[in-house]
């Protein structure tokens, strides 16, 4: 694969691993923030109000996550920031841009009537901005690690030049090696 194609790949790897971390501490956090805002019910029962919604929602966090980190990827280099605050900084830019599309939400889920209404909830609103952080520095520090630049390697020069800096000896009194 070419670097860049490799690139979004493990970006795409590391945002569906932060994106499966988000979907594993929301039981936590619905206790902590006291609400019942949960991403992956939104999105599995925009798919299927049967039965399946719960694997319909998460494979459909996951593969969010995964395009929001290969696009991550992408641009995180040009971002004029240390890498350790791409990832958050990004993922809460997401947060605050994407906030006001749930009155959407509210309107015109087809589930709309189940989970807690979005616009103006306060709680849902720093309940979601966690999730972004917390999705944000896995994500982030992931795909430090996995497209991290390869150490140069230093090309040795002991086959061509002898400790004292000029050269080999038996270069010098034998002439050229003949081919």
């Amino acid at each position: 694969m070419p670097a860049d194609i490799a690139q979004a790949a493990r970006g795409a790897l590391a945002g569906a691993v932060a994106a499966g971390v988000w979907a594993a501490q929301q039981p936590l956090d619905k206790r902590l923030f006291g609400t019942n805002y949960d991403d992956t019910e939104l999105l599995g029962k925009a798919i299927t109000r049967g039965p399946a919604w719960p694997a319909a929602g998460l494979a459909s966090h996951v593969a969010n996550g995964a395009a929001f980190g290969a696009a991550y990827a992408t641009l995180a280099p040009q971002m004029p920031l240390p890498s350790w605050a791409r990832g958050p900084v990004a993922a809460l830019a997401d947060h605050v841009l994407t906030w006001p599309l749930t009155v959407l939400t509210d309107r015109l889920h087809p589930a709309r009537e189940e989970p807690p209404k979005l616009t103006g909830n306060r709680r849902a609103f720093a309940q979601a901005a966690w999730r972004h952080l917390l999705f944000g520095v896995v994500l982030g520090e992931l795909e430090r690690r996995l497209n991290a630049p390869k150490p140069v390697e230093i090309p040795s020069y002991e086959h061509v030049v002898s400790s004292n800096g000029h050269g080999k000896l038996e270069a010098a009194v034998t002439g050229p090696a003949a081919d």
